[in-house]
């Protein structure tokens, strides 16, 4: 089974590697999520997983020990086409993947179901999926229980992000707060690969902060002495 690649697969490509997530050792956070699909599904096998170009990377996982499948032919591959949970009730009688290496040899796999991982840009990132050896199906309780776990699992993916980029933050904030080499003329400042540059471009690169320009009351009077006197005179300096 060959499954199409979705018509955004660059712009959702890109979301995945932003998220940091692929290749990352094993979290509790996030091995409990698996466990408690498992649990609440009923099933021997869960997954949380990421489907890269070419392979879909588990994450975290209950009862497999491989890290990675190839994406090509996966159920994962599946899952991330549509927003809903995909159940597969019988994988041997399903032309999809009745050919499927892991159905027809080793461990046998015959029952899937997938909840896609959504970010809030609509980017189907992987899915958070239970398996079993035997033909079967979710109930809607469980159907709904699974998605709610997909969701929650994406709220973490947020709050890493979030937490990475005030980290970010925090480092500049560091740097500003350090010596910085100011040219006695210009004022322009050295940049941390010797360049010099602006004070506006310096701290625009390192903070969120802008700049608006204006003229203090000193440099007024002293380039400007007759608009100085106009505004002491209207009682505005």
């Amino acid at each position: 089974m060959h499954a199409p690649l979705s018509n955004n697969e660059t712009k959702r490509l890109e979301a995945l590697r932003r998220y940091a997530i692929l290749d990352t050792p094993a979290e509790q956070a996030f091995d409990d999520f698996t466990l408690l699909a498992a649990t609440l599904c009923q099933a021997p096998i869960s997954t949380m997983t990421f489907v890269d170009d070419s392979r879909q990377w588990f994450k975290a996982r209950l009862g497999v020990d491989v890290a990675e499948t190839p994406r090509e032919g996966g159920f994962c591959t599946l899952t991330i086409q549509g927003n809903a949970v995909t159940i597969v009730e019988d994988a041997a009688l399903d032309e999809r993947f009745a050919k499927h290496s892991l159905v027809t040899g080793a461990p046998h796999l015959r029952f899937y179901a997938g909840a896609p991982l959504i970010d809030g840009e609509g980017n189907a990132l992987g899915s958070l999926c239970v398996i079993d050896r035997i033909p079967r199906t979710l109930t809607p309780e469980q159907n709904k229980a699974l998605q709610a776990l997909a969701r929650q699992i994406i709220s973490q993916l947020e709050l890493r992000r979030a937490s990475a980029d005030l980290a970010d933050t925090l480092a500049d904030i560091k740097t500003l707060r350090g010596l910085l080499p100011i040219c006695a003329h210009c004022k322009g400042i050295r940049n941390d690969t010797g360049f010099w540059q602006s004070v506006e471009s310096y701290v625009k690169a390192h903070s969120e902060a802008d700049f608006t320009h204006g003229i203090c009351p000193a440099c007024v009077k002293l380039h400007y002495p007759k608009i100085y006197e106009q505004l002491h005179a209207d009682g505005k300096i």
